[in-house]
């Protein structure tokens, strides 16, 4: 009977090969996706850059359009045109067409959990993610000056609304929830496909809007954290990384739950293009 070399290896020599087997992986997902994890960097960076410059346009009290615009529902009403804007150009453009314009790791992690990514893509996208959120606040307070850490602007920090902790969870989850049951629907139905980065942008108006009173609207980890980074200001963060993460992940369960466990073909919010991918298809 031939016995395979593994079995007969030491249990400390067995455990030492498999190390060494997922540093070999990790490694050789960094030298062949390196530009995806770099554009997750430069998606997420450009996304809070400018959604700090919108807010210190519209409530930094120095700021001309602050003054021009007083009613509270306008001003969120534009920073939702505004940001639902910036969420599909940068979905659609080259960057966002390569890596599949995710720039958010509670949509990393649902496509992992639907098996659309390798493990250690899943995890270098996260990191990406929340370092690009980071240099993106940095280059935002280094080109305004002081004006995004404005105790009225302070970087946008998504913090609890009007019903408390237990309201911004719930609107968070909720939101998050409907947006990636949006992405799934529509980016796996052939007439709907080319239109799910438009659909994105419009949920991220609409909740930008009307949902932003319960818990400053937020939908992603890195963008919070970034935020918080930004100003300095941890409160309740932690329903930021848990509520988008959980809602999403609840999204997917419907998804699949609906097709009778059949998943989506691929983890890029724009399918149809002729940049590579390094997703699994199904």
């Amino acid at each position: 009977m031939l016995v395979s070399e593994r079995a007969r290896l030491p249990v400390g020599d067995e455990e030492l090969v498999t190390t060494e087997h997922s540093a070999l992986n990790a490694l050789a997902s960094l030298r062949r996706h390196w530009p995806e994890y770099l554009m997750e960097v430069g998606e997420i960076a450009l996304y809070m850059f400018l959604v700090c410059m919108f807010a210190t346009l519209l409530l930094y009290p120095a700021s001309p359009l602050f003054r021009f615009v007083g009613n509270t529902m306008l001003r969120r009403a534009l920073m939702g045109f505004l940001v639902g804007s910036t969420v599909v150009a940068i979905i659609v453009t080259p960057w966002g067409k390569q890596s599949g314009g995710h720039f958010n790791p509670a949509i990393t992690l649902t496509f992992y959990r639907l098996g659309k990514l390798a493990f250690w893509d899943a995890l270098f996208y996260v990191i990406a993610q929340f370092s690009g959120a980071a240099v993106g606040v940095g280059i935002v307070a280094y080109v305004l000056r002081g004006a995004p850490k404005s105790p009225s602007v302070p970087y946008a920090v998504t913090v609890p609304g009007i019903l408390g902790n237990a309201g911004a969870f719930a609107g968070e989850a909720m939101i998050s929830f409907v947006l990636m049951t949006a992405i799934l629907t529509s980016a796996n139905r052939a007439a709907w496909s080319a239109y799910s980065p438009y659909l994105v942008g419009i949920l991220y108006a609409l909740f930008i809007t009307f949902e932003t009173p319960l818990s400053g609207m937020s939908m992603n980890p890195a963008r919070s954290f970034g935020s918080a980074f930004g100003a300095g200001y941890w409160r309740a963060f932690w329903i930021y990384l848990i509520a988008p993460t959980i809602g999403m992940l609840a999204g997917a369960e419907a998804f699949l739950w609906a097709r009778n466990g059949n998943g989506p073909r691929c983890a890029k919010l724009h399918h149809d293009n002729e940049k590579r991918c390094i997703f699994h298809h199904g």
